[in-house]
């Protein structure tokens, strides 16, 4: 059972590498960006501040990433000898997409910790400090790869928040919730899901809402409309959409969206 690669066929990630070598100064995000971002230290010292006013010094190896637009600022002094590769990180269906809001707001780890991208970040590394040929086009695909992996590493652990990601590391839930991500169409019944997890109705039922935090009717519902709104930014009809993600009409589509969007398809269309 692969718990990540459905997600990432609906919400795949995109990286643009902005800033690879020396980093002196002060350099400050808003948060009104479209995207988020993924910073790398590879040496010398750094200050992070965050959007809460915690305040880091950070003086080892260590990786930086915001899955949405999150404002926070870096500043190095002169003389840290801070190496920084950095690059915007968007996943497609914009940052209220559903997996996107399942990660936290920011991950600060040490390089040590996350072993299994050792070798990912060695070749980001050599790549960025080395000046070959299409190193920026190299680059870009590394820091995609990275997030995948460092999504590999957060189901991984024991924890989580409860959340979608904390239902993708729960073996039994997983099973289910990879029904639901692989066939929204379905009108999926509790029996069918709890059976999936080999779990009785009642206690899967249970189960499900303590983990990810919804019931798994809700959750259903919130995929869908999840998944609506990436179809809709990328210009298909509501009527074809709502075929797709399991309405029988546009008006069915339009009600459940307005209940959890506060707005109704075309409205959101325009907005966002």
């Amino acid at each position: 059972m692969d718990r990540l690669s459905t997600l990432l066929t609906h919400f795949g990630v995109n990286a643009g590498t902005f800033h690879s070598g020396a980093f002196c100064g002060i350099t400050a995000f808003d948060g009104s960006q479209t995207a988020g971002h993924m910073h790398l230290l590879q040496a010398g010292e750094v200050h992070l501040k965050l959007a809460d006013e915690r305040e880091l010094h950070i003086n080892q190896p260590t990786l930086i990433f915001f899955p949405r637009p999150y404002r926070h600022r870096l500043s190095a002094k002169e003389g840290s000898g801070a190496q920084l590769v950095c690059a915007s990180v968007e996943f497609n269906g914009g940052a209220g997409n559903a997996l996107a809001t399942a990660l936290p707001d920011y991950l600060v780890l040490k390089l040590e910790e996350i072993p299994t991208l050792a070798s990912t970040l060695q070749w980001l590394f050599d790549e960025a400090f080395e000046g070959t040929c299409g190193r920026e086009a190299v680059m870009d695909r590394l820091f995609e790869l990275l997030v995948i992996l460092l999504l590999r590493h957060i189901l991984a652990s024991r924890n989580q928040q409860p959340g979608m990601m904390a239902g993708l590391a729960d073996t039994r839930l997983a099973r289910s919730l990879n029904l639901m991500h692989a066939a929204p169409a379905n009108a999926w019944s509790l029996a069918e899901l709890s059976a999936a997890a080999n779990m009785s109705r009642a206690s899967f039922a249970d189960h499900f809402k303590r983990i990810v935090g919804q019931s798994p009717g809700d959750y259903l519902v919130s995929w869908r409309i999840s998944l609506a709104q990436k179809l809709l930014r990328e210009g298909k009809p509501i009527a074809l959409i709502a075929e797709e993600v399991g309405y029988e009409s546009s008006s069915a589509l339009a009600r459940a969206f307005r209940r959890k969007t506060g707005v109704s398809p075309r409205e959101w269309r325009g907005e966002s």
